[in-house]
């Protein structure tokens, strides 16, 4: 099959994760799939020791840090086990006898941290805004921390409840340790405010199988030698992120991916095609009486909008199933919640945010 009949076949894909990938990504891994580089074999099956590799690896740490400006003193590490290892793994290296974590929760990947941190020690989530069904992010002001604290964590943009941190807060000395797994590398962010940045890559980054993890150097030092050697930040910190076997093709196209993002204007490009995109959508749903957005103007997120057509269940199945033939996939709510979904990454252009709203309209009035 030639690549223009397998372009002709791609969807819109409004997937929450794995997510949509750039075009010219997939292409390029097609091309070396099989001869990377001079190497005479793929990227799979080269060693992780060879020079060819360690260009691989080095060179998309190198990238993200030039695209997110992250201070030297900061440590970058690819590692395995999603962002959900991270959920034990944090409170393992950082939390303090006797200091609890005071959690904002404003969501289900929050709510799953929490369980994890009260394994271990005590865990302040009064702050939540499950109440009502987290459709808003709560206030939090430097005077709302807890001085005693071992850290502050947040999610920063929540893909089931549609809510995102617009602004994040200063915790003083404490240290900030932030989810960012669904919005990373998707606007300018001042890193110096958090101690640990955590993201899964399959939402803007990659695909699934690699998770990233940016720490304050200093913060290891509260590592305790007697944990499990590879649950220990040092390991990987110490192995350059090969203590063991590393997924080379998710950080391969990794890689790629970061490539592409810098030689596209960056954060800052990637950011103003963000806004455009989600604010075409929420305009066009906010101006219907026929679809509801009910998270909170202040609180929505440019990844993941989240709406509704009347709570009508049968009206929303039909929406997604008419959507999928339609070309336009991974429109169903998250199952915990119900309803409606378009997860607009940094990697889906415009044109199908153009062609979900076309079909939208269409919708709309075949069933008003």
């Amino acid at each position: 099959m030639s690549n223009t009949a397998v372009t002709e076949k791609r969807i819109h894909n409004f997937s929450a994760g794995p997510a949509v990938l750039p075009l010219e990504v997939l292409e390029t891994a097609q091309k070396e799939l099989t001869c990377f580089k001079d190497e005479g074999a793929s990227v799979m099956e080269i060693s992780h020791r060879s020079a060819a590799f360690e260009a691989v690896i080095f060179g998309a740490r190198d990238r993200l840090r030039r695209l997110m400006n992250i201070p030297e003193n900061y440590e970058i590490l690819f590692m395995q086990g999603g962002a959900s290892l991270q959920f034990c793994m944090i409170p393992m290296n950082f939390l303090e006898d006797g200091k609890p974590v005071q959690a904002i929760n404003t969501g289900a990947w929050t709510t799953k941290a929490i369980k994890e941190i009260n394994k271990q020690g005590s865990c302040d989530s009064s702050l939540s805004s499950e109440a009502d069904n987290f459709r808003y992010i709560p206030k939090f002001t430097t005077e709302d921390v807890n001085a005693n604290a071992s850290y502050v964590y947040i999610t920063s943009n929540n893909t089931i409840a549609g809510t995102q941190w617009e602004n994040f807060p200063d915790t003083n000395d404490v240290p900030l340790v932030c989810d960012m797994s669904s919005d990373i590398l998707s606007r300018n962010i001042d890193v110096s405010k958090f101690g640990l940045i955590f993201a899964g890559a399959q939402k803007n980054i990659g695909p699934s199988g690699v998770g990233i993890v940016i720490v304050r150097k200093d913060l290891l030092q509260k590592s305790k030698d007697s944990l499990p050697t590879f649950l220990n930040y040092n390991t990987h910190v110490k192995n350059d992120s090969m203590f063991n076997t590393p997924p080379t093709f998710a950080i391969y196209m990794m890689g790629l991916v970061l490539e592409w993002l810098e030689d596209n204007g960056g954060i800052s490009a990637i950011q103003e095609k963000n806004e455009k995109k989600a604010a075409k959508l929420y305009d066009f749903i906010d101006n219907s009486e026929f679809y509801q957005c009910k998270v909170k103007k202040d609180s929505r997120s440019n990844m993941n909008v989240v709406f509704r057509i009347n709570d009508d269940e049968s009206l929303e199945k039909a929406f997604v199933s008419e959507s999928k033939a339609k070309g336009l996939n991974g429109l169903k709510g998250h199952r915990l919640v119900g309803g409606l979904r378009a997860s607009i990454y940094n990697n889906l252009p415009e044109e199908s945010v153009d062609a979900l709203i076309s079909f939208m309209k269409d919708f709309q009035e075949k069933n008003q």
